[in-house]
Formats: C-alpha cells, structure tokens, sequence
C-alpha cells in the first residue's frame, strides 16, 4: 500500500507529529506553495488557521485531498464553493477550546461586574477611589450559539450564579431558536456570541440588535470577528446604550494599531487568546493524530463539518 502524503500548511511553532513516521510522507507547504503541492496530497492539516491559502488555492486544476483537517473550530477561512460541493471529508478541532472559552469568557464577566480594568488603570495612577460593583449571581445572560462552546460558557455562567439562555440555528429541547433572540437579548445582563460564521450570522450582532439590550448590559464576542458590525458596537458604547463590552475577535486580525477600537470606552480588546491556554497546540496535534489513526484505519471520523452549513451539526 502506498504511503498517504499529508501535507501541512504551515505555522510556526509546527504541530509535533512523530507518531505519524513511517505512516504518512509529511510535506510542508505555505501560502506561496499550497497551491502547487494540493493536487499530490491525500491529507490536508491546515495548521495555520489564520491563512486564507486554502479557500484561494482549492480551485485550482488536479486532484484534491480526500480529507481536510482545520486545528481551529472555524472553518469559514478554509471554506469556498469548490470544497463545499466535493467529495473531500473536512474536520475541525471541536471539544479541545470548549472550557478554556468558557473560562475566559467567566474571567471577562468577573472583571466588566467588578470593574476591574478602572481598578487597574487607577492603581497605575496611585488613586485611592472606592466604587460599588456588581453582584453577578442572579444575572442573566443568553448565549448565542449552541454548540460545545457554547454548552461550555452557559455551564460555567451557571456555576456563577448566572441564569443562561442558549440560542442555535434551529429550537429544540433547551435551546432557543433565532425568533427568540432580540426577546432574549432585552432581558439579559450579558449576551455572549460564541456563533460559526455563516451567511445567517455574519453581522448579526448590529446596531438594531444593540438597540434591543438594557443600558445596564454587556456584549462579549469570542465567536468570529465579522459576528460583529464594529462600528455599530463603537457607537452603542460612545453613546451609553450598552454598558460594556469584550472583544476576543474581529473583522481584522491582528487589530491594526491605528484601529478606532482600541480607544473605545469601556471596551476589553484581547488578541483572539480565549481559547489558547498552556499546551494548547499540542492537544491540537494529539487530536490530529488521534483522527489520523481513525482515518488510516477506515473508522468514520469524529468532528465532521457539514460543508453546506459550516460547522459540525450537534446531536
């Protein structure tokens, strides 16, 4: 039997993938060079999934690999017309950022209701200013996306005390559907947006959608960058119509440093970090090989994306 070519398209530090010697002929490729070596490759690894290389090569003439593999929940970088209506099988790394998200989205709730960032800022100033906080159990909060991550932060909310609505793509048992949202969102202390990008989420959150919150409320994104009409959020936070919010993701990444954003009142601006905690990349390699071992033994894989839909369907 023919050695698999597994091709790897490439991000520093590379992903560590010894037991695969002697099973697969690893190959190493970038955004100049994908291309090129797509048509000779019976397994993609996209390892960098900041590259929008993929969604620009795939196109292009000669076979295609037979499975793709994304080390990232997303799959809108990767995905285009041409990947969608394949035969090639597509997995992304859900189950390894589930509670590591949901940690952080708990830390920025903790931090907007305690006011932390003014603690902060005023202790760099060496000013004594008590300030009353906010008791965060017994809020509300409504999550908008029902996947593992989104599971994830409505558990960890509830553990604070936090009541957690789910919003998905369609209504079932404890899960709400998209018709319940602007109602939802009226009510809530916190709206967190953990959704995929799809052409139904892209700019949901906007400025009619920050119109139906309380004055009291708070807005965190750790889902995808373009959930988010930013300059809308800009606004609603200038003009006082929400009281906070966070911002782990956005249209551009890195957020460029002459970006209005980062002077934003009352905004938290991380670097897309929610979901990155110590030895992350190596889970992220385990799990390929874990899938690897599946895929060379002719098992189904786990984590398969529905192309048409844009992420992995839950149960």
């Amino acid at each position: 039997m023919t050695t698999p070519t597994l091709l790897v398209l490439d991000a520093d530090p590379l992903p560590r993938l010894g037991r695969l010697t002697g099973r697969a002929r690893i190959e190493h490729a970038d955004a100049s060079t994908l291309a090129e070596r797509l048509p000779y490759a019976d397994v993609l690894l996209v390892w960098d999934f900041t590259s929008h290389a993929v969604r620009e090569a795939w196109p292009g003439d000669g076979p295609r690999p037979r499975w793709v593999h994304t080390a990232s929940a997303g799959v809108d970088h990767l995905m285009c017309p041409e990947l969608a209506a394949s035969d090639t099988v597509v997995t992304n790394a859900r189950g390894v950022f589930d509670q590591p998200i949901a940690e952080y989205v708990a830390a920025l709730v903790l931090a907007m209701a305690k006011d932390l960032p003014r603690t902060l800022h005023l202790q760099r100033e060496r000013t004594w200013r008590h300030r009353e906080s906010q008791k965060v159990t017994g809020t509300r909060a409504v999550v908008v996306g029902s996947g593992p991550i989104g599971r994830a932060i409505a558990r960890t909310l509830k553990a604070l005390g936090v009541t957690a609505a789910l919003v998905g793509r369609t209504p079932r048992t404890g899960v709400h559907g998209p018709d319940d949202l602007d109602r939802l969102m009226s009510r809530a202390d916190w709206v967190i947006a953990a959704a995929p990008l799809t052409e139904q989420t892209r700019g949901m959150f906007d400025a009619r959608r920050f119109g139906v919150m309380q004055p009291s409320a708070r807005f965190v994104n750790v889902g995808r960058g373009p959930l988010v009409v930013e300059d809308a959020l800009a606004e609603a936070l200038a003009k006082r119509w929400i009281a906070g919010a966070a911002l782990d993701v956005f249209e551009a990444e890195p957020l460029p440093p002459d970006s209005p954003l980062w002077q934003v009142p009352n905004l938290i601006v991380s670097p897309h970090m929610s979901g990155d905690t110590v030895g992350w990349r190596d889970e992220l390699g385990a799990q390929f090989v874990e899938l690897y071992d599946a895929w060379e033994a002719g098992r189904p894989l786990p984590n398969v994306v529905d192309k048409q839909r844009g992420y992995v369907p839950g149960h």
